[in-house]
């Protein structure tokens, strides 16, 4: 297949182009069903021009319905965006990004999808389809899934096609709450996800954020002892990561806290744990939940992110985790890819 992508590149290089904006224009409808002329526009950075002369197309094709409130994908043209989501993966040389970013972080497994997350911001709900299928495939009967909150696992838990087919599916948070945004805390996604695998859940009804005596006699609680046991029980843990000083205002830290993070020389966060340039952790929260030392004994680590910004922190924190599956955006994995070249 890919000796028939370079010899399309090379004799008919606007066949490959003109199918890449179809496959753009179908998959964003597809995401954002009804939408206008206008948004779709903007969200493509096209022109009205263009879009109209695409969209009656596709509309011919039968591949999408325009109707008062907006454009919708039928059911053939979710088929297509499906069928050639693997195809422009190939025509834009993912699979050898995968392949070079997995060997020189030593990860598990790495998923990249086609787009920029920081231009499209729809590009995150790929980033999160591509997880949710990841875990589909390998959860199963009697699995313990541990979760920690923020936007990018919410969107992998919204992505989770409802299954059936398994049993006594566990799904507890890996950490307390933290932030004020109750739709993005992991308790509320726990909840949301154990539904989809037909499982049962726990939730952690713990701060981020609490003193060190608070804590201790937290710790003492039953209800949270077990919830904690079952945390350590996990074979499958799901996280985002993110700049260590984003995430430490997030978290509600003091500034004392966050000065000594700089002293530290923090870089990346992943759940509660900050990490130097070097991928050694320097600091962790002392929330109740999942620890540094726990996280590496869990089989897969799902690590959802996307975003230019995030580059730095992904390498960090992911650095030898063999564990790890990286699942980001096609932009992302090209920088991770250059700074790792650059590094040599």
């Amino acid at each position: 297949m890919q000796e028939i992508l370079r010899l399309q590149k090379k004799i008919v290089p606007e066949l490959v182009e003109v199918l890449e904006k179809r496959y753009n224009i179908l998959r964003t409808i597809f995401l954002n069903q009804p939408i206008g002329r206008r948004v779709l526009a903007n969200e493509l950075s096209l022109s009205e021009r263009v879009v109209r002369t695409e969209v009656s197309f596709l509309k011919g094709q039968g591949l999408i319905e325009v109707n008062t409130p907006g454009m919708n994908v039928t059911k053939s043209g979710e088929e297509i965006v499906d069928k050639l989501s693997g195809f422009i993966h190939e025509v834009r040389g993912l699979s050898d990004i995968e392949q070079d970013i997995k060997e020189k972080l030593s990860l598990k497994d790495v998923l990249i999808v086609p787009g920029d997350v920081d231009s499209n911001s729809s590009i995150l709900k790929d980033i999160g389809k591509a997880a949710s299928n990841y875990l589909k495939k390998i959860i199963k009967s009697n699995s313990v899934i541990a979760l920690t909150g923020g936007s990018s696992v919410k969107e992998v838990v919204e992505s989770f096609e409802i299954i059936r087919n398994i049993s006594n599916v566990l799904v507890v948070p890996a950490r307390g709450g933290m932030g004020r945004n109750v739709e993005v805390q992991g308790n509320t996604l726990v909840a949301s996800l154990a539904k989809k695998v037909n499982g049962t859940y726990k939730m952690l009804h713990v701060p981020e954020s609490v003193s060190l005596e608070i804590l201790n006699s937290l710790k003492e609680e039953k209800s949270i002892k077990e919830v904690v046991e079952s945390i350590h029980n996990a074979d499958i843990f799901v996280y985002g990561v993110g700049n260590a000083f984003e995430m430490a205002h997030k978290r509600g830290l003091s500034d004392e806290s966050i000065s000594k993070l700089a002293e530290l020389k923090a870089v990346g966060e992943a759940f509660g744990c900050y990490f130097d340039k070097d991928s050694k952790v320097v600091s962790n929260t002392t929330a109740i939940g999942i620890n540094i030392d726990e996280a590496r004994k869990i089989n897969t680590h799902i690590v959802v992110a996307g975003g230019k910004n995030k580059v730095e922190s992904i390498i960090v924190t992911q650095r030898n985790n063999k564990n790890g599956v990286l699942v980001t955006d096609e932009a992302t994995g090209r920088e991770i890819l250059r700074r790792l070249n650059e590094a040599k």
